[in-house]
């Protein structure tokens, strides 16, 4: 697997967003999808990355930079067809890899609280991240979901 900066252009990178956003908003009350079209992943504030397995795209994951110390997890997605190979794994990894080279002190997100999410609460949970409440410009939502990463203190290592 092979990450890069994601090109907004490429039509199967158009796809798997507007898959992502597709469901995001079926899974979720209206107004209460926080999801991000490709014009809103063009944000300078925004960095994005597809992952690859040769010419086949996994999936994607995004940072959204939201002050000098907090950045944002954002577009995290792996096609329905590669889910279950760690794809979402090494793609969250590498964006905190970023976000500890940019000397961000927190990295937070924003899910849905639905059934449908409750794999992905597990799976940022696993991941070192842990409940809080909104932050930035998100107000307390009943279809939403909080997550923080204290990016200051060592990580603990994923589980298995």
């Amino acid at each position: 697997m092979r990450i890069v900066e994601g090109d907004l252009d490429d039509p199967r990178v158009d796809e798997l967003i507007r898959l992502h956003l597709t469901r995001a908003r079926e899974e979720t009350a209206p107004n209460s999808s926080h999801a991000l079209d490709t014009r809103g992943l063009r944000a300078p504030h925004i960095s994005f990355w597809t992952i690859w397995e040769n010419d086949m795209l996994l999936g994607c994951g995004a940072l959204r930079m939201l002050s000098p110390g907090h950045g944002e997890v954002k577009s995290m997605h792996t096609a329905e067809a590669h889910r279950g190979r760690g794809v979402g794994g090494v793609m969250l990894r590498y964006i905190i890899s970023v976000a500890r080279a940019r000397n961000l002190s927190r990295l937070s997100l924003e899910t849905g609280s639905w059934d449908y999410f409750k794999p992905s609460h597990a799976f940022y949970q696993k991941h070192g991240f842990k409940p809080c409440g909104p932050y930035e410009h998100y107000i307390a939502d009943p279809n939403s979901v909080f997550f923080t990463l204290d990016l200051i203190k060592p990580a603990s290592p994923p589980s298995a």
